[in-house]
């Protein structure tokens, strides 16, 4: 359990009625709070809800099955790069398409080692946009702005206090979504599709072949 988790309960309740004051009322026209709802498209309860949902641990745990798989991987290409000599009519292209193979099961292997470093790289992004928005909402939930929208009826002061405190809960989350999109951006190559090409090696030649 982290500091998320402790503050869940009350950040839930105060956030409910955020979000229902803003969905009621609005918020002033000039707000810092209207770029955040257009950008990340959800109110602050359903955005922290989100956030909330996403945990480390699974993505953490991915990295000793990925590492065991990396080995079968490369020994699989170690394995076929090494069976033998063989002589013949097909003996070139049963090569070329055999040493084609052993290369596309190493960049796979490659490729599972990227995914391990980007299951590591989402595992602490997860933990630092919690502990980043666990931070606001100890903030919020202590503030002038939590009790206004708490006690007073529906109208402007309401309607303000929720704004201020939407905006600063909206503000970390936007924080969170920019780093999630240069994690994106940073590993899109190392984790694009490597799909297998084999070599064109031209007609095969039939004929008696025989391995060394």
């Amino acid at each position: 359990m982290d500091a998320l988790d402790q503050l869940a309960g009350s950040a839930t309740a105060l956030l409910d009625r955020v979000d229902s004051t803003l969905a009621t009322s609005g918020a002033p026209g000039s707000h810092p709070i209207w770029p955040l709802l257009r950008r990340l498209g959800a109110l602050p309860g359903a955005a922290t809800s989100t956030i909330a949902g996403l945990r480390p641990a699974p993505l953490a745990a991915a990295g000793p099955s990925l590492h065991g798989l990396i080995e079968v991987y490369q020994q699989r290409g170690e394995t076929i790069a090494d069976s033998g000599s063989w002589e013949g009519a097909g003996a070139e292209v049963f090569g070329a398409r055999r040493a084609a193979l052993s290369a596309h099961l190493g960049a796979m292997a490659g490729k599972l080692a990227a995914t391990e470093g980007y299951s590591a790289a989402v595992a602490e992004w997860v933990e630092q946009s919690r502990a980043g928005l666990a931070r606001e909402l100890a903030a919020v939930l202590g503030s002038r702005e939590a009790v206004t929208v708490t006690v007073e009826p529906l109208g402007v002061p309401a309607a303000v206090a929720a704004a201020e405190i939407g905006a600063r809960v909206l503000g970390a989350i936007d924080v969170a979504y920019e780093r999630a999109e240069a994690l994106l951006h940073r590993w899109a190559a190392d984790l694009a599709e490597l799909p297998y090409r084999p070599p064109d090696t031209g007609p095969v030649a039939f004929g008696p072949t025989t391995r060394a």
